[in-house]
């Protein structure tokens, strides 16, 4: 692990690392934001995954969460969106190959190579951080936005032991029933869909439910809203199944760090409160 760059805020630090990974087969790069609290002990460790086209500074420089983590005395990990540079392969629109890694393990050529993005984000990189940081690896919760928010989404409930609180900001809730999920998941894991339930938080929910209240902040003002997110597909399947949810309904608001910012606060009161 090679630093980046370092630097003070809110009490805190916010560190920027490059690491050659095994999973991707590619040089990664994370940020993580470490809160004053953490001087006298480890901390609980929220896990931020960010959209199509961004990385880790997005949150980091727009997302308004290092006070409210140095508040609130919660280390926040982003990582990157897919692996990068030179030899992995990518693809000319920006919901495909770099910067669109889907949380997901690719088993189609040429992206099976690097793209196993919840491989990297459930094994390699949480050991990095145990081995680094003064985190408390028995307290993790996840969240995230639009693609991060399906990462978030599918990772929780697919772990409940690990991520052990939950939300997202204008997640992609149903990819396998929308245009961004379906061009990626038949890339990535090929036109047989009996593959792509596992990466679908629908489905998931529907399978077996968390034990966590998970919290959704959405934009009625999204222009992403009716063609590629469907909340009310997420909510439907909730109810159905019994999984706690608050879906919120924020008037005004699209798809941009203007509205992650507003409400950030609210969430990572929300995973403190879970994680104790």
């Amino acid at each position: 692990m090679e630093a980046v760059s370092t630097f003070r805020s809110f009490g805190g630090t916010l560190s920027v690392h490059d690491h050659d990974s095994a999973v991707t087969g590619s040089a990664m790069r994370f940020a993580v934001y470490v809160p004053p609290q953490a001087e006298n002990g480890p901390v609980p460790v929220l896990w931020y995954l960010s959209g199509l086209t961004c990385n880790w500074s997005n949150v980091m420089e727009k997302g308004n969460l290092q006070a409210a983590a140095a508040r609130h005395g919660v280390i926040v990990v982003a990582p990157d969106t897919s692996p990068r540079g030179e030899g992995v392969p990518d693809d000319e629109s920006y919901d495909l190959g770099q910067g669109a890694g889907f949380y997901l393990t690719a088993t189609q050529e040429p992206w099976s190579r690097h793209f196993a993005m919840d491989r990297y984000i459930t094994e390699e990189l949480p050991a990095i951080i145990a081995a680094n940081f003064p985190a408390d690896m028995s307290r993790q919760g996840i969240f995230g936005h639009s693609m991060g928010g399906h990462g978030a989404l599918t990772l929780h409930l697919k772990h409940p032991k690990t991520y052990r609180s939950c939300s997202a900001f204008a997640p992609i809730v149903a990819p396998a029933q929308v245009p961004w999920g379906i061009k990626a998941f038949a890339a990535y894991l090929g036109e047989d869909r009996s593959g792509w339930a596992q990466y679908d938080a629908c489905e998931l929910v529907r399978k077996q439910v968390s034990g966590a209240h998970i919290l959704i902040d959405q934009g009625l003002a999204d222009n992403f809203l009716e063609e590629q997110l469907k909340p009310e597909l997420f909510e439907a399947a909730c109810a159905e199944a019994g999984q706690k949810l608050t879906l919120r309904r924020q008037a005004g608001y699209d798809h941009s760090y203007y509205f992650i910012s507003t409400f950030m606060d609210d969430h990572i009161a929300h995973h403190a409160r879970a994680l104790g």
